[in-house]
């Protein structure tokens, strides 16, 4: 008996839409990694790139659980002397582009590489309730009814 390799050629790949309205960052990063993946399927080959296209509206939505909101804090460094920079999450969230919350989540449960950087590009984190994607007939995928946990307390 052999194992099965999936070739990318065989590889069929769906379209899912995910609204964050409500849930927790934490856990749906989690789900969304997993589809990226392709862990959720019997043809789930580790070197090759057979998850689905993601997308995710209403990203400014997420909610952290706990003090997370004001006690967890994102750190990047300038490339200079002593430039390292930290922001909260409240600060991001309250920005400009809150959805890159989300986006440093599912990619951080990625291993890093090449195929890491091709996964992540079948991802697309939208602010608000719209995105341009309709053509491809997304499947709607609800997180929260999976777990009673995956949403926050409101």
């Amino acid at each position: 008996m052999t194992t099965f390799v999936a070739k990318p050629a065989e590889v069929e790949k769906k379209w899912v839409l995910i609204d964050a309205s409500g849930l927790v960052v934490g856990r749906l990063a989690t789900l969304i990694a997993m589809r990226l993946k392709g862990k959720h399927k019997a043809i789930y080959t580790p070197h090759v790139d057979c998850g689905d296209n993601v997308i995710v509206i209403n990203a400014e939505k997420v909610v952290f659980t706990g003090k997370k909101l004001e006690k967890k804090v994102y750190h990047h460094h300038t490339g200079y002397i002593g430039g390292i920079k930290e922001r909260s999450a409240k600060m991001i969230m309250e920005g400009r582009f809150p959805e890159r919350i989300l986006e440093k989540a599912v990619e951080r449960m990625l291993k890093r590489g090449p195929l890491h950087r091709k996964i992540m590009g079948n991802l697309r984190v939208y602010k608000g309730e719209k995105h341009p994607h309709e053509a491809q007939n997304p499947e709607k995928l609800d997180i929260a009814k999976l777990n009673r946990k995956n949403e926050g307390a409101v």
